[in-house]
């Protein structure tokens, strides 16, 4: 699949382009509906990851180490390439669509309750695959674990914010707000910032958890938020015999102003696809995949 090359225009972004193909039904819904809280949409399926389970297996005894996080991100990104409106979101009533695919999350520095947090932005170039996509993932967690490098950017930003007195805080965290809406946030507290990735994860099967609802934010730019649940086994009849078949529940929660149900429907039967097909996570990030 080739990525368009877009020329920046009036009205643009830096970090995203206009959408000048808005039907008037999305832009009485903006208006509304103005909050993205307002058009949360959630999905809680059921998917099947049989194969993708025997696929990491045989991966790992080929000495190759991908988890199954970098397996649904790289699903999830793949996913976006694909279908490119959910790379879109709603700013002061106008959708844009990111300029680029990527993909955040939130990581512990240690697995303890008082831990610190950091926001952890990755991009996908349109070239990434399940090998290069997935040492990316791990090289950047273990910088983080091993050397203490939390980045820069917003998480630096928080730090400071957070330790200062409401009196101040409050006026300056609403400054920076304002600035959002506008598009117009210093690029220092755009980087490493999760609520302007493309997509939020949350892996919640390293915690024996299911995939849960997760309100989306009405700051910053990601359109949705999707967790991953615990991967179970599980007895199913096919056919009139008895297998055994792996499970993992997914949680998505997405802005209907930008994608209408039967859009985010046909997203989750392609992520389901790819789940299906592991293989294709061994190709470019880009690449198209065509299903009925």
């Amino acid at each position: 699949m080739e990525k368009k090359k877009y020329k920046r225009r009036f009205g643009d972004r830096k970090d995203a382009r206009r959408c000048r193909d808005i039907g008037g039904m999305t832009q009485i819904c903006i208006d509304l509906k103005p909050k993205r809280y307002m058009s949360e949409l959630y999905i809680n399926q059921k998917m099947d990851v049989t194969n993708l389970v025997h696929y990491i297996e045989d991966q790992k005894k080929k000495g190759n180490n991908i988890t199954y996080f970098h397996a649904f991100a790289l699903t999830i990104g793949k996913t976006i390439y694909n279908r490119p409106i959910l790379n879109r979101f709603v700013a002061n009533r106008h959708v844009y669509e990111h300029n680029d695919v990527s993909l955040a999350f939130v990581m512990k520095i240690d697995f303890n309750d008082t831990s610190d947090e950091i926001m952890v932005v990755m991009p996908l170039e349109e070239d990434d695959n399940i090998w290069t996509f997935g040492k990316k993932i791990a090289d950047k967690v273990n910088s983080i674990r091993k050397e203490g490098d939390t980045g820069e950017g917003a998480n630096d930003a928080i730090n400071v914010l957070g330790k200062m007195p409401n009196p101040i805080r409050i006026p300056v965290v609403g400054f920076l707000k304002w600035l959002d809406k506008k598009g117009k946030l210093p690029s220092s507290l755009v980087k490493d910032n999760l609520y302007y990735s493309s997509m939020i994860l949350s892996n919640l099967g390293s915690l024996k958890f299911g995939g849960i609802y997760h309100n989306v934010t009405e700051f910053g730019t990601s359109p949705g938020l999707v967790t991953m649940g615990e991967i179970k086994e599980e007895e199913v009849k096919v056919n009139g015999k008895v297998e055994k078949k792996y499970y993992c529940e997914f949680g998505m929660t997405m802005d209907e102003r930008t994608s209408d149900g039967f859009y985010l429907i046909k997203s989750v039967k392609l992520i389901q696809h790819i789940l299906n097909n592991p293989k294709l996570l061994e190709g470019s990030a880009k690449d198209e995949i065509k299903i009925d």
